[in-house]
């Protein structure tokens, strides 16, 4: 399960923005005629550490869009961001798609490519080089984005595992 650990609780006093990664038409062939549905990629993130993606598919396009901002909502995790980067290099994969993720210097932007660049700065990250490899389907690049951002470890969380200082986790 992606994000088990780290799953946000209360969505009430949370401001989200929500974000389209992908548009995809189904044409359905019947006897008598197409008929035309709409799935949407939605991530949502409140710009400071916190994300959800969902997937919303109706017949319409903003009925898509909301059924997926609606299923974001359900399935919210929080992410460490250290300085506007994340704390350490990570690397995930789902499906196809692998993704890898390194932190960068202030004013390096974010430097990232279409799905893997929504769910990044949704997530409040400013500074972070990305690179993606295998397939480009935004449903697997979204997912292994956000497996990749479930699996970081503040330097908070590794001095309280390690029972050390903070300092020492940078300093070695």
């Amino acid at each position: 399960m992606i994000g088990a650990n780290n799953r946000v609780k209360s969505t009430n006093d949370i401001e989200l923005k929500d974000r389209l990664v992908a548009i995809n038409r189904v044409t359905k062939v019947t006897k008598g005629g197409r008929t035309f549905s709409f799935a949407a990629i939605v991530v949502v993130g409140n710009e400071d550490g916190i994300i959800g993606w969902g997937l919303g598919k109706a017949g319409e396009v903003t009925t898509a869009i909301a059924k997926g901002v609606e299923a974001a909502k359900k399935n919210l995790i929080k992410v460490p961001v250290y300085k506007g980067t994340i704390p350490h290099e990570q690397f995930a994969k789902f499906g196809g798609a692998q993704v890898l993720i390194k932190p960068a210097t202030h004013g390096t932007g974010v430097k990232a490519g279409g799905a893997m660049r929504a769910v990044l700065e949704s997530v409040g990250i400013t500074d972070v080089l990305a690179k993606s490899k295998g397939s480009s389907n935004p449903h697997n690049l979204v997912k292994a984005t956000i497996t990749a951002l479930c699996e970081l470890r503040s330097p908070f969380m590794v001095a309280q595992s390690r029972g050390i200082s903070v300092e020492r986790v940078f300093n070695g």
